[in-house]
């Protein structure tokens, strides 16, 4: 028998301890800025300066950020698992805890892409250009020449990368949910998706308020949660 599929589906939370702002929670970065602002299409065609320049502030935030013990503890999991990440986060913290299996539903904080074109199932990877930590301005152009804007899935956009996680949540032998308050959608929705005796445990402080019998809360920030986890997974 090969190993069992664990898929794991991260959220904010599992960033927090790194110091990665959360989306939600108060006195975060996205506290000081209207998220209609900076994280819509909407507000990228109102004002392309202020998108990128709030973009080069989480970059820049993001490249002083660690991998904490949850990253790693989820990267570790590939010594027992077949993993498969499944993350709403656009930092990289999972690969570079070690997570080798992927898949950013929100886009990816070090990458751009040019502004023509739809983002969608036929786009084109080659398109997507690998920017690292560096700021990115008005001006900056893709090879093509239009202005270069955030890999990112702004909030009006598709979720072009959503019909490959139902995929991988469909075959799970064990799906576990971590620092997430399953309130976006339609990554909220994946959870479904697991097989009828697929048991699912969801690592948050917070309850989440979800109604289904396969579901195991463990209310405790992401590092300490997945201690618990492992201690279920142990007990197997």
């Amino acid at each position: 028998m090969g190993k069992k599929k664990v898929v794991v589906l991260t959220g904010a939370g599992v960033s927090a301890e790194s110091g990665i702002s959360t989306f939600r929670d108060n006195g975060g970065l996205w506290d000081k800025y209207d998220v209609n602002d900076v994280a819509s299409i909407d507000g990228w065609y109102r004002n392309r300066k202020l998108v990128l320049d709030f973009y080069n502030l989480r970059r820049a935030e993001l490249e002083k950020a660690r991998p904490n013990a949850a990253h790693l503890a989820i990267a570790a999991l590939e010594n027992r698992y077949e993993v498969t990440v499944v993350t709403q986060n656009v930092d990289n913290l999972h690969e570079r805890a070690g997570s080798t299996k992927i898949i950013h539903l929100h886009g990816e904080l070090t990458k751009v892409r040019p502004e023509t074109g739809v983002y969608d199932s036929s786009f084109s990877e080659a398109e997507i250009i690998d920017v690292g930590y560096s700021a990115v301005h008005l001006g900056d152009t893709a090879p093509n020449g239009s202005q270069l804007r955030p890999h990112i899935v702004f909030f009006g956009e598709s979720v072009p990368k959503i019909d490959a996680a139902i995929s991988v949540v469909e075959r799970a032998d064990i799906l576990l949910i971590v620092g997430t308050s399953l309130q976006v959608y339609p990554a909220a929705g994946l959870y479904r998706y697991a097989p009828s005796g697929c048991p699912i445990y969801i690592i948050d402080p917070k309850e989440v308020p979800v109604a289904d019998p396969r579901i195991t809360q463990i209310r405790e920030v992401a590092s300490r949660g997945m201690e618990i986890f492992q201690e279920y997974l142990e007990g197997k």
